[in-house]
Formats: C-alpha cells, sequence, structure tokens
C-alpha cells in the first residue's frame, strides 16, 4: 500500500511511467496493430494499419518511421512493415495485456463499452495488477459455476440505485 508521500496526482503518475519508458499510448496501439497483422499475414502496409487504427496515412507513416527508429520495426518507405525480434516481444506482451484487460471487463458483464474501456485501462495498468487480473479471469475461466454466480448477482442488483450514474 502506498503512503501518503507516495501519492500523486493522475499526471504525476503518468509523468513517472512515462520517465521509465518511451513509447506513448498511442505507440503502443500501433505496435499492437502491426503484431496483429504480421501474425496473420507476415507484415503489414502502411495504408492497412491507417485504415485499422481509424487515421490518415501521413500519421501512421510518421508513427511506423519512429517505431522503426526505435528498433521495433523493419520498414522502408512504402515498403512493407515487418517486426524485429524486439518489435515482436513487445508486441505479443501488448496484445496479451490487451486480451487479458478486454476478458477481464467481459467477466465483469462490460458490454457496449467494452472496447473502449479496455483501451483506457490497457496503457495504465500496472504489472502487479495486470497479472492479478490474469489470474482472477483463468480462476473464473476454470470455475464456470462461480463466473455464473457473479452474472447472476450483477443481474439481480438493482441497477436504477446505481451511485455511478451522473443525472
Amino acid at each position: 500500500m502506498e503512503s501518503n508521500n507516495e501519492f500523486h496526482t493522475v499526471r504525476g503518475y503518468e509523468i513517472l511511467k512515462k520517465s521509465k519508458k518511451n513509447l506513448t499510448p498511442s505507440m503502443e496501439d500501433y505496435l499492437e496493430m502491426i503484431y496483429r497483422s504480421c501474425s496473420a499475414e507476415g507484415y503489414a502496409r502502411i495504408n492497412q494499419l491507417a485504415e485499422q487504427l481509424n487515421v490518415k496515412a501521413s500519421s501512421a507513416s510518421k508513427v511506423v518511421q519512429k517505431l522503426a527508429q526505435m528498433g521495433y520495426l523493419a520498414y522502408e518507405k512504402y515498403g512493407i512493415i515487418q517486426m524485429t525480434r524486439k518489435g515482436k516481444t513487445l508486441g505479443s506482451f501488448l496484445l496479451k495485456r490487451h486480451k487479458t484487460v478486454e476478458k477481464f471487463l467481459t467477466n465483469l458483464g462490460v458490454k457496449d463499452t467494452v472496447l473502449a474501456d479496455t483501451e483506457m485501462i490497457e496503457h495504465h495498468i500496472s504489472m502487479d495488477t495486470l497479472e492479478k487480473i490474469e489470474i482472477l479471469n483463468d480462476f473464473l475461466n476454470a470455475n464456470p459455476e462461480i463466473a455464473e454466480k457473479l452474472r447472476q448477482f450483477d443481474k439481480n442488483c438493482n441497477n436504477d440505485e446505481n451511485d455511478y450514474k451522473i443525472t
């Protein structure tokens, strides 16, 4: 547990986290999507990537060039995008992290906002919390009767008195 002198604002935690790594959440999203494409097809292309991430090709090109400079990708302008060993290692982790958070939210019964919520959470979660979520996901998968009890409990809760609704 953190003591009072270790507490920071959200922005403070973001600054601390940024000082420990050099990839932005956006760059992580690009690397994850490139990893998905390369796993399926062996390579990715700028236009395909831009379409998948709903960005302009020029924006995708800039980020891909940066990731290549950082050693995550092999890319020459107007060519195909391939991942280096370093890129594959991180891309695999990023995809696993995404799937772990998404499965957790699905286990909680989140439906309409699961993708947006996953994107918001995955870039700001600690490794310790991620590992505990993965254990919980595995536990619920191995014990479907408990997962069903959770769904029934959720269904029986009075959603009209939800303290988190803003009126």
